[in-house]
């Protein structure tokens, strides 16, 4: 699977990402700008030894990203999404796609891509789920229903 965060802004659940990333053998694509220094302390903390077992890749635009895989089919997390993440059905190779932990995803890409928004089923006076988590909960519906793929 392939987990893209766009502009993310804390350190600490991108380190936490990059380790969900590793132990499920996911790419973590990040979109500048980044909120952080991929130097930072909090970031190689929160990921800890396990930088080494995943692949991570850098794009200056979302679009930058788009391009290098056009074929690829993209998910949107999003609490304006319609559709609950149980609903879609994942290919081992789609891109679960997440938005800064303040604003979420831009609205011009929600827009262009209403059909692909989801969303994770919450209470009602919740405003959101914290990042790294909403990033696991997405990733492992993923997976199994490609049945956890290479994990024993």
């Amino acid at each position: 699977m392939n987990i893209v965060l766009v502009e993310p802004e804390i350190p600490q659940n991108t380190g936490n990402i990059s380790r969900t990333c590793a132990v499920t053998d996911s790419v973590l694509h990040l979109v500048r700008p980044l909120g952080f220094s991929t130097d930072d302390k909090h970031l190689r903390r929160a990921g800890l030894d396990y930088w080494h077992l995943m692949d991570i890749f850098y794009y200056d635009s979302f679009a930058e990203l788009q391009e290098k895989f056009p074929q690829g089919r993209f998910f949107y997390a999003t609490t304006k999404g319609s559709k609950y993440h149980t609903d879609m059905r994942y290919r081992w190779d789609d891109f679960l796609v997440f938005g800064k932990e303040t604003k979420g995803l831009p609205q011009e890409i929600i827009n262009a891509n209403t059909e692909h928004c989801i969303r994770i089923p919450m209470a009602n006076d919740a405003r959101s789920m914290n990042l790294a988590n909403a990033v696991s909960v997405f990733l492992f519906e993923a997976l199994r229903q490609n049945g956890f793929p290479g994990m024993k």
